[in-house]
């Protein structure tokens, strides 16, 4: 039961970095962690990098749930 949890937080939290790349937040863009990435390589693409990244981990969340 703990492995399903921890399944569908991966899934939640790769929703909601796809999520608010996608829609592009402030709020998203000006936490402190993803500054640096706006900083280093642009804002759209750090956009482009989480949301891929949102994909990612929704992906291997699903796959992992159901094997």
């Amino acid at each position: 039961m703990g492995r399903v949890i921890r399944m569908i937080i991966l899934i939640l939290i790769g929703f909601y970095f796809f999520f608010g790349a996608y829609k592009d937040y402030d709020w998203f863009f000006t936490s402190y962690k993803l500054r640096r990435a706006v900083e280093q390589i642009g804002r759209k693409n750090a956009r482009i990098m989480y949301m891929i990244g949102g994909i990612v981990m929704m992906i291997i969340g699903v796959v992992l749930l159901f094997v």
